[in-house]
């Protein structure tokens, strides 16, 4: 008798590491020209070209532009595709527990710094397109919601060290209000300070408004 031979087994696990590097470069390419074009001039044609994939491949996976201008903000806002939530990034972890409050809003200063970069010609963009565009409006709106909900994390905890100078929801809103990437366009980009120079003077704003003086402080 032969000998019997085992079925082969399939395994899928190398193409669906091609179609999550093929959907990468789709997101990648469609924020790269809705930056550099503007997101109305840019067409599902114009990213599938870029991206080297069929108009209809972009379809299939992602059905509208408005879905692919959601996933290129994720990937803006984390500088990568992992499905993990801003505040809970090991490096905003890292932050988020150091006890000094007014270290850990110098710490804060320069991640924000280095996270504009990328957020603030994403947030311009949305900007200029959102008053044409109902996709971009409820973008704008949903990528202040998300800030607002990690700022209003840290501002929580920021009251729990008995350090903070003001109430809770003015530090949410102080800070929420000065990370969505805009000012760091407009000192950096177009008054041309240095990145270190906006976190260092965006750190010390923080730390003289937020932080109680050490002298006034309550024994616990």
């Amino acid at each position: 008798m032969g000998r019997k031979v085992k079925p082969r087994t399939y395994d899928s696990s190398g193409r669906q590491a091609q179609a999550k590097a093929t959907q990468a470069m789709i997101v990648r390419c469609a924020r790269d020209l809705f930056i550099e074009h503007g997101y109305g001039h840019t067409t599902i044609a114009d990213i599938a070209r870029a991206a080297g994939v069929s108009v209809e491949t972009i379809y299939g996976v992602f059905g509208n532009k408005a879905t692919l201008l959601h996933r290129a903000w994720d990937i803006t806002v984390g500088g990568d595709d992992e499905d993990v939530v801003f505040h809970e990034r090991p490096e905003v972890v890292e932050i988020r527990n150091e006890p000094d409050l007014a270290k850990r809003l110098m710490l804060h200063a320069a991640f924000s710094t280095k996270t504009a970069q990328r957020i603030g010609p994403f947030q311009l963009m949305v900007q200029s397109a959102a008053g044409a565009d109902p996709a971009a409006a409820a973008m704008l709106d949903e990528m202040g919601r998300q800030r607002l909900a990690g700022m209003t994390v840290m501002a929580a905890e920021a009251a729990k060290t008995g350090q903070l100078a003001v109430r809770e929801d003015e530090c949410r809103d102080l800070i929420w209000a000065t990370t969505d990437g805009v000012l760091w366009h407009r000192l950096v980009t177009e008054r041309q300070w240095t990145n270190d120079q906006y976190a260092e003077w965006l750190g010390r704003m923080w730390v003289q408004l937020l932080v109680q003086p050490a002298s006034s402080r309550r024994v616990r």
